[in-house]
């Protein structure tokens, strides 16, 4: 019996994985590349791939590949241009104007902290002009904090981030996210420049979907009604330490960043309720696109975000034009796309879990568990158009349980060593936790989006009638956890012997799968070992742990 989940083609692989690597090669070079030398020798491989591209078919990708790799390398010059005169220099006050590019949640109202774009400053410090800066700043009682697109005047202290940054540390964060510095101790002196209509419109009803989310719920159970505005909107600082705590042990966090699980979930809910409406094809696309796109920008555009919405909408374009799509194409297109609008987010936690982890789960996860159904499916010597009605739901639920386990297992491969490399925790009990509170998970957040629903036309009762719901779900979510992370085994302090295994086993394990996605998992290529093979020995003699 043919796949469904075999052989789908995704060219673009060949432009995502040079760029990829020629950016990783740039990050890890000791003395820095010359940007002129790596843009002439990108220019004349492009050049040769397109003189050969008629003549020789190995050739011409050659240097296609060669081409890219050194575009990778000129974009993270480009982009990480850090003033050599301030290496090694200690901080010094600056009078610097800044334009924000992303605010971040603050649980202390005379506090604001996110990432900027240096604008202006004095004379002597013309040279940071450009520069990427993160943040920390205290405001005056009457002084709002600052949201994206905003321009603000502000003193401070600023310093340069470390070259070598401590694994598991803040700098460390920023520095893969392409931050050059750090600018604190200071304040805002004032805006110079208000945020741009539609920010503001994004940033008053993200406190409008608050407050919804919280109606009726927040006097009784506080606990738990900041856990749906933090599961909807994104805003985890409304977690307690114990909350975040319990989410991190379980290998569950992921369900507070707005990524491919919630745009997934909104975009099925969406095209559900258009499908009732009966619209033209078009509209119904436009429609949801202008909806997940205002759910990103009103959940503060976080990168997680934007590249779920991206892949969906890619998905969407190509059913919208009958074209020949599939998952992981649109998945290539969307990270092709975001690593040339933003090359750093290649070394950020995210951007790695979310492609990493997605490519598993397509690549290896779908075709096992399509594997695992055939093999151990239910009543197989009973033709399908005799079943009665409980050997229709038994055998849909059979296979719903080998489906989800192959997902399973397959997200936890890149997620155990990513938990390791990024958070020093091994979590070996998030397969289970996940195969039970995905499904649940996804209730909340349909529950949530009912009473945003509901609150947007002014239906109290419907609101009242789904935060509660919400809540109700949440309580055994929360009783849950606090139980499960007690079991021995759950989870484990863990970090990697060396700095240079995490990376490595992260590249490896993604060769495993594509060459076993590409041999169709075939007996003769290794089957289906080789990717849970690499994670073993990684863990085993690779790892440290307590």
């Amino acid at each position: 019996m043919a796949s469904s989940s075999l052989g789908h083609r995704a060219p673009l692989l060949w432009l995502v994985i040079p760029l990829a690597a020629g950016l990783a090669l740039a990050k890890g070079w000791p003395m820095g590349l010359p940007l002129s030398a790596t843009l002439g020798i990108s220019l004349l491989g492009s050049a040769g791939a397109c003189y050969f591209s008629g003549k020789s078919s190995n050739l011409w990708a050659t240097l296609l590949c060669f081409g890219l790799l050194f575009a990778g390398l000129s974009s993270y010059t480009l982009h990480r241009s850090v003033p050599p005169d301030w290496s090694g220099l200690p901080p010094r006050e600056a009078h610097l104007q800044l334009r924000v590019t992303r605010a971040y949640d603050s649980l202390y109202p005379n506090r604001a902290a996110g990432l900027a774009t240096i604008t202006g400053t004095d004379p002597h410090l013309a040279v940071l002009r450009d520069q990427k800066v993160f943040y920390s700043l205290r405001l005056r009682d009457d002084f709002p904090a600052p949201i994206p697109t905003a321009e603000i005047d502000t003193l401070g202290v600023i310093e340069p981030l470390p070259i070598q940054t401590e694994p598991h540390s803040f700098e460390n964060y920023l520095s893969d996210a392409g931050i050059s510095f750090q600018f604190r101790r200071g304040q805002v002196i004032a805006e110079s420049q208000l945020a741009s209509a539609y920010r503001r419109f994004c940033a008053r009803t993200a406190d409008r979907f608050d407050q919804i989310l919280k109606l009726g719920v927040s006097e009784k159970r506080p606990e738990l009604a900041n856990i749906t505005p933090a599961m909807l909107l994104g805003r985890k600082a409304e977690l307690s330490d114990k909350q975040d705590e319990l989410f991190m042990q379980s290998g569950t966090m992921h369900l507070f960043a707005i990524s491919g699980l919630h745009i997934g979930v909104i975009a099925l809910a969406i095209h559900a309720l258009l499908l009732i409406t009966r619209l033209p094809r078009l509209w119904r696309f436009v429609i949801s696109f202008v909806a997940l796109g205002l759910y990103v920008a009103i959940t503060g555009n976080t990168p997680s975000a934007v590249r779920a919405f991206a892949m969906v909408t890619l998905l969407q374009t190509s059913y919208l034009f009958r074209l020949p799509g599939n998952p992981l194409s649109a998945l290539t297109a969307s990270a092709l796309i975001v690593l040339c609008l933003a090359p750093e987010q290649l070394f950020t936690a995210s951007f790695q879990m979310s492609y990493g982890i997605v490519i598993a789960i397509l690549l290896l996860g779908l075709p096992l568990g399509e594997r695992m159904n055939l093999h151990c499916s239910l009543f197989a010597l009973i033709p399908e158009s005799t079943w009665n009605v409980w050997q229709k739901i038994s055998a849909t639920i059979w296979r719903g349980f080998f489906a989800t386990l192959a997902i399973g297992l397959s997200a936890l491969l890149f997620s155990m060593l990513a938990g390791v490399q990024y958070f020093g925790l091994l979590t070996p009990g998030a397969l289970l936790a996940n195969l039970v509170l995905i499904p649940i998970a996804s209730l909340v957040i349909l529950s949530g989006m009912a009473s945003l629903l509901c609150g947007m036309v002014g239906f109290t009762a419907g609101t009242l009638l789904f935060n509660h719901a919400a809540v109700l779900i949440l309580a055994g979510i929360d009783s849950a956890i606090r139980e499960f992370v007690t079991w021995p085994g759950i989870y484990h302090e863990a970090t990697f012997k060396a700095e240079w295994i995490g990376p490595c086993a992260f590249v490896i394990l993604l060769g495993t799968i594509f060459y076993g996605y590409a041999r169709r998992w075939q007996p003769n290529h290794g089957s289906w070992w080789p990717p849970f093979i690499v994670v073993t020995i990684t863990l085993i003699f690779g790892v440290n742990f307590g």
